[in-house]
């Protein structure tokens, strides 16, 4: 087994980076274009707690290395299974996901949490577990989670300078549509 742990601090408020979540890959996010379709599959408010439990199936384009695709065989995409939990009083997000495809070969198991440093900076946690379920083949099982480390590495960076943008075009979005509500209260109050 293999691990990838990163962090980051995001220079944006915790419901910045709550709400702009959901929109981490939308085309306001060139840089995770690998991810071809989010699909909700289940969403609920648990009346006890407040905390928003999500289930996700996202679609991505397979881009395997050769060698690995000469041993398993290659499909174009892959899915993985994410379940979110959101809570409002603690204030942290934190997703699980686990890979479906080719869960029989490797086992990727990635835990991310946000969370609150102030009211103006969000911490970002992501530890990744990658196991290959490749029997006694000491080697090939060493090769292949060294390459998923390493792509789990390259699509963080990825990830962060996309979630960035994301996160500044939610920011001006969401100032735009303050400004258009605020005119349209002092229209109101000049007709009444």
């Amino acid at each position: 087994m293999k691990v990838f742990s990163n962090s980051h601090t995001f220079n944006y408020s915790w419901e910045e980076v709550s709400t702009a979540n959901w929109r981490k890959y939308c085309p306001w996010n060139d840089k995770s274009t690998h991810v071809i379709a989010v699909d909700t599959l289940a969403r609920e408010v648990d009346p006890a707690t407040g905390i928003l439990r999500t289930e996700r199936l996202i679609t991505c384009k397979q881009s395997a290395p050769e060698w690995l695709k000469s041993i398993i065989g290659c499909m174009e995409t892959s899915q993985v299974f994410e379940t979110s939990y959101v809570d409002p009083v603690a204030k942290t997000v934190t997703m699980v996901s686990q890979n479906i495809t080719w869960a029989n070969l490797v086992n990727v198991q990635e835990t991310v949490v946000y969370k609150p440093l102030d009211a103006h900076r969000t911490q970002f946690v992501q530890d990744a577990r990658i196991t290959a379920l490749c029997g006694g083949w000491q080697r090939i099982k060493n090769s292949i989670e060294d390459t998923l480390v390493t792509r789990f590495r390259e699509n963080a960076m990825k990830g962060k300078e996309g979630f960035e943008c994301v996160l500044a075009m939610s920011r001006r979005v969401f100032a735009e549509e303050r400004e258009k509500e605020r005119l349209r209260n002092e229209d109101k109050m000049i007709a009444a």
